[in-house]
């Protein structure tokens, strides 16, 4: 499976995406922001950083680069999409996934490991995970506080959209466990379709047993294993 990941002036995590992609059997193809073309990958990474420098707000700048009228088109064409950190600020702001990520609640960056809890394995980024596996990933970032009206938290509860939410380690859901002051403890939604998926913590940092847990396997695993198995687009 040909897996792309987008590098924008800023990004700081996209070789580490491309490396779990290759430490979970994808070819990762580097893809450039400033290129109109996706060389006919089966998937796209939008990985974490800071794009533009997070000039006007995070993800601004970048929803206009040539390389995401690709991605926009390869996503409503149901192709998989997964934005991570900056990333997932970026599919918001690109109109991909609802709702805004704001400055932590604390007003301070942070950068530590964290506990989510599976709560859909509609998307096709978490199909190979059960239903409330708890999984152990690193954040950092300073704006990872996810808001939506209450319309939208709404239908995103009613629609199965969260994907992940921020838990204790017995998968507890509470305010402790919430790093950042997201509504609803949400660490990560997907569209409706469930192509889409936009979350905060870093599972790429998280597949290689030699440098840690490896929680993120749940993710990249569950499209490539897809793949492999005929599954999908």
């Amino acid at each position: 499976m040909r897996v792309g990941v987008v590098t924008f002036p800023g990004s700081n995590d996209d070789r580490d995406a491309l490396h779990a992609v290759a430490v979970m059997g994808g070819e990762p193809v580097a893809l450039w922001h400033n290129d109109a073309d996706l060389k006919g990958v089966d998937a796209v990474v939008l990985p974490g950083g800071f794009s533009y420098g997070d000039y006007l707000r995070t993800g601004a700048i970048a929803r206009f680069a040539p390389v995401m009228g690709a991605v926009c088109d390869f996503a409503e064409s149901g192709g998989p999409v997964l934005g991570i950190c900056n990333g997932f600020q970026i599919l918001c702001e690109a109109g991909l996934l609802p709702g805004a990520l704001l400055r932590n609640s604390g007003l301070a960056f942070i950068c530590r490991w964290v506990h989510l809890r599976v709560e859909s394995a509609q998307s096709r980024w978490s199909r190979a995970a059960r239903l409330g596996e708890v999984i152990r990933i690193p954040i950092k970032h300073g704006e990872g506080r996810y808001y939506a009206d209450a319309e939208t938290l709404k239908s995103l509860e009613d629609n199965d959209q969260v994907v992940l939410r921020y838990c204790d380690e017995s998968g507890r859901v509470t305010e402790e466990a919430n790093p950042n002051g997201s509504f609803g403890n949400i660490a990560g939604i997907r569209n409706s379709s469930g192509n889409v998926l936009g979350m905060m913590p870093h599972p790429e940092h998280a597949v290689d047993s030699l440098l840690g847990p490896t929680g993120g396997r749940a993710i990249f695993g569950s499209l490539i294993s897809e793949h492999l198995a005929g599954v999908g687009r």
